[in-house]
């Protein structure tokens, strides 16, 4: 996910079959004077400092997962680095406050409103006197016109990524001075504030030679705080330095470095000094929180010897002092590579003592995704059955609860809570209920206990591709009811004593009367069994905890789930975008434009002309005209009470038609030395560059509240 401000809208969003009268939507929240929309879950965590605190010059070395293709953010392999690039150089018209609700930024805007809607929408914007690009041009109505052309989708020699809301402009226009610009619109666009956001040079995006190629690798011209010095993917770095025409408030940090570093490489990065700044995963986070306690360096359930326990350290030593000779140098060998790597990990503990965990909870929020192309997910019941089979509470209680951080359900699809657009929509479908799941299943045809043919297994693939075998580590997570009850509860297997539960010898397919509540559910010879698709890398550990708890969840109301892991590499690609599951988790970021945004999101998919099916960027494959309807009104009304009412009531729709669930905002974990301030964590906030820094020598940050996400400035 991005830091955001540019952030939702520069990385494409790469991740409902509703009966009339099956299911009736409760009346929306909002209609009362309070505001649905609530307040975010957690405030920014970037230990703010006023200017005056921060030292003059200073290298921020930060992590980041690769040096992008491009550094173009309206391109197709644009990713999160791009926008981080972006939101540094380039002007962006309007970024996002602390709830993820757009503002202008003065320092390129004076003002900018629509200024008439009959006969057609013209919104004016009104810049900054001192804007002005890295060669000395002034910004204006060129560059806007430009990046119209580019993105209007009119000129197919342009390879953009998108061009949701350019396509809705008419023209654009000089106003009545050179600091003014007129755009006016064929349609009404509800969304306008999302438009040059970034804001790229005409050299850019004068033609389609520029924009294609001009500045994949290099931008020339640029108009922010920073710029940028060199981009060198060969060595997995970019550095941005001060921008000497920068007119606003000047950067306190001479440079940004940043690094490309793996993230399971991340803690001993930060030990050994290359790093400042390093986005964690929750193992890490606790590492440094234990390094950063007084009077400890490490800690005895961490480290090296961590799963060691007493006994097993005994039996080393007597193997170590042991007659036999051989085994006896073995485990000396091991058990002074044991010694080295304590040694070592408590150096690193001691080096980490100086950095502390910055967290807060990402735009963004991670769902269960229910594929209803095909198999049994095609059918609503099955779906919501699923749904209400979940326990979303204890689920973000799993991931969140240990971290120190709100644990509670997301309400929406569109919006994350304290975003104008967002409700708690999701009584359209209903909270957990084992019996009402099973009430869905029954009545879908799926029986407790029913005949299942002997299926022809097929072998799934492994995570590099390879075939993992039914009994294999890939498949060791195939869960459900066992249908003769042969498992105890400590996990041993026994056989049956004579005289034991009835059809627990009869042959396979035969249902077990007394045992029905241990059996799986089916229908026409199979069981209702769903492959559940996860990614198999060392950053994935926490979407496998949650789905062997909604595994667990499932298997109470008959429904079995198989487990299969694959490469990060082809999760998405091979997987969820070419529909190849029933279940996966993954996430979107929240958007302050889910009208624009959302939409190619839960589009209905629709044949294309080559017969195959257009599904945009719905990977569940589950939709509705009326959501699309909703959609369409919501981004032509210029009422913004309308607006949001019109994309509350598509997310009442979208929950009813369950072709994803809504689980928890993901958590934002950042490593940050003790003395960095500005920066870290900052949730829906768009990043301020040019007041990150260092602290003087002696100084202190700001004290109370203020110093979790308030404006240093």
């Amino acid at each position: 996910m991005s830091q955001h401000g540019v952030g939702p809208r520069a990385v494409t969003r790469s991740v409902a079959f509703l009966t009339a009268g099956v299911l009736a939507v409760p009346a929306l929240a909002g209609c009362g004077s309070e505001d649905p929309a609530g307040k975010p879950l957690a405030a920014p965590d970037i230990q703010s400092a006023p200017r005056d605190r921060i030292a003059d010059g200073g290298t921020l070395r930060w992590a980041v997962d690769s040096v992008p293709d491009t550094l173009n953010t309206f391109q197709s392999d644009a990713d999160a680095t791009t926008t981080r690039v972006a939101q540094a150089v380039l002007p962006s018209m309007f970024r996002m406050d602390d709830s993820g609700r757009p503002e202008r930024n003065p320092d390129y805007l004076e003002s900018a409103e629509v200024v008439d809607t009959e006969p057609k929408q013209v919104v004016l914007y009104k810049l900054s006197q001192q804007a002005v690009w890295s060669d000395g041009r002034e910004i204006g109505a060129a560059d806007f016109a430009a990046q119209w052309r580019a993105l209007s989708g009119k000129d197919t020699a342009y390879w953009t990524a998108r061009n949701a809301g350019y396509d809705r402009i008419q023209k654009i226009e000089r106003g009545d001075s050179a600091l003014e610009v007129r755009v006016t619109f064929s349609r009404p666009y509800a969304d306008w504030r999302s438009l040059f956001s970034p804001l790229y040079p005409k050299d850019v995006m004068g033609t389609p030679d520029s924009f294609n190629d001009g500045a994949r690798k290099k931008l020339k011209v640029t108009a922010g705080p920073f710029t940028v010095k060199k981009a060198d993917r060969e060595d997995g770095e970019i550095t941005l330095t001060r921008n000497p025409r920068w007119w606003g408030e000047p950067a306190r940090l001479s440079e940004i470095v940043l690094r490309t570093v793996p993230r399971d490489k991340r803690a001993a990065e930060l030990a050994a000094g290359t790093l400042d700044l390093a986005e964690i995963d929750p193992a890490a986070a606790r590492r440094i929180t234990v390094a950063a306690r007084p009077h400890s360096s490490s800690s005895p359930l961490m480290g090296p010897d961590a799963e060691r326990s007493a006994a097993d350290s005994l039996h080393s030593w007597a193997v170590a002092n042991g007659s036999d000779e051989d085994a006896a140098d073995e485990e000396t060998v091991a058990r002074k590579k044991l010694r080295r790597a304590a040694v070592k990990y408590a150096r690193q503990q001691r080096a980490l003592s100086g950095f502390e965990v910055r967290k807060s909870l990402e735009p963004a929020y991670t769902q269960l995704a229910l594929n209803g192309a095909e198999g049994p997910l095609t059918d609503e019941r099955v779906r919501r059955a699923v749904a209400r089979a979940l326990d979303r509470k204890e689920l973000a209680q799993a991931v969140l609860k240990p971290l120190g951080l709100p644990a509670v359900p997301v309400g929406s699809h569109l919006a994350l809570s304290g975003q104008a657009h967002y409700a708690d929509n999701s009584g359209a479908l209903g909270g957990q209920d084992t019996k009402e799941a099973q009430a869905l299943l029954a009545d879908a045809g799926w029986v407790r206990g029913g005949p299942v043919k002997e299926q022809k297994k097929e072998k799934a693939a492994g995570p590099e591709g390879e075939q993992a075998d039914d009994t294999g580590e890939d498949n060791k997570a195939q869960h459900g009811p066992d249908p003769a009850g042969h498992l105890a509860q400590d996990g041993k297997q026994y056989k049956p004593h004579q005289g034991g539960a009835p059809g627990a010898y009869a042959p396979r397919g035969t249902a077990a009367p007394a045992n029905q509540e241990a059996a799986r559910l089916a229908k026409n010879g199979k069981a209702l069994t769903l492959r559940f698709v996860l990614p198999s890398g060392p950053g994935s550990q926490t979407l496998r905890t949650v789905a062997d708890r909604i595994s667990r969840m499932l298997e109470r109301v008959g429904i079995g789930t198989e487990i299969s892991k694959v490469s990060d590499e082809s999760y998405f690609k091979d997987h969820i975008a070419s529909g190849q599951y029933d279940l996966a988790l993954y996430s979107w970021p929240a958007t302050a434009y889910p009208a624009t945004d959302a939409r190619p999101v839960f589009a209905k998919p629709v044949p294309a002309a080559d017969g195959s099916l257009n599904v945009e960027q719905n990977y569940t494959r589950v939709g509705t005209d009326q959501v699309d309807q909703l959609f369409d009104e919501a981004v032509a009304t210029l009422d913004e009470g309308e607006s949001r009412s019109l994309i509350r009531k598509a997310d009442s729709r979208i929950w009813a038609a369950a072709g994803s669930i809504p689980l928890f905002q993901r958590p934002q974990l950042l490593a940050a030395r003790k003395n960095l301030v500005n920066a870290g964590a900052f949730g829906f906030g768009t990043p301020v560059y040019e007041d990150m820094g260092f602290l003087k020598k002696g100084a202190k940050p700001a004290s109370g509240p203020s110093a979790k996400g308030s404006d240093a400035r």
